[in-house]
Parts: structure tokens; sequence; C-alpha cells
């Protein structure tokens, strides 16, 4: 087998985990899910500048809630050819759905802790007129 040199800056999978604060796991995880693509050497996977680049959106559309098949095709958009006009449009229309969707969680979020803390100070009440320490 012919050994072929390679010419651009890669990554060990342990720079990467340290980097991203991610797990060998999780980036073999998203290797076989198709959304990175390491060089393989022997038994080393080796991580490119985009790999890192895309680890990055992975990571961060994982943070906003997108899921990783929704992350895939906006990855995947990035080669139409179009100067990324396709992957933008598309990506600004998901975050704003996404955006909608957080705000109503955060509302009903607000609205139990709301709720829990009435419940705590009538809970309170009662068990102070049963000598109940709280």
């Amino acid at each position: 087998m012919k050994h072929v040199p390679i010419t651009e800056e890669v990554f060990l999978i342990s720079e990467m985990c340290k980097s991203f604060k991610v797990t060998p796991r999780t980036l073999r995880f998203y290797e076989s899910k198709e959304l990175l693509f390491p060089k393989r050497v022997k038994q080393k996977r080796l991580f490119t500048r985009r790999d890192r680049a895309r680890l990055k959106l992975i990571l961060q559309g994982k943070r906003f809630g997108f899921s990783l098949e929704e992350i895939r095709q906006l990855l995947n958009l990035y080669h139409l050819g179009d100067h990324q006009t396709t992957q933008l449009s598309k990506t600004y229309e998901l975050a704003q759905t996404r955006l909608k969707e957080m705000i109503s969680q955060r509302d009903e979020l607000n609205s139990a802790i709301s709720d829990l803390e009435t419940q705590l100070l009538e809970g309170a009440k009662i068990m102070k007129q049963k000598g109940i320490d709280t």
C-alpha cells in the first residue's frame, strides 16, 4: 500500500476532543451520521480545518435545538455552487422557527415556575399554621 502524504493541516481525535470539549465517541458518532469526514490513515482519524468548521456548526446547531438531520441537511447545502445563498436562506428560516419554539418553551417554563412559587408560598403558610418549620 502506497503512503499518500497529507498536505493540509490535520488534527488528531484527541486534539479535536480537547478543542471542542467532546468525547471521541461523539466524534465517531458524528462521523457515522455523515456529519464529519475525517481522513483515515491506518487506525487514525485525521480531521481537517473543514471538519473543525463543521463540528463548530454541529455543536452550535445542537445547542440551539436543531436535530442532527436538520444540521446534516444544512451542511450539505454548502456545496450547491450558489455562494451559500441556499444554505444561508434555509438556515435563517430554520433559525426563525426554532427561536419561536424556544420563546414559547421559555414562556411555558416561566409560567410553570410562577405557579410552583405560588404553590410553595401556599404550602409554607399551611405548614406554618400546623407548626411545621420550612
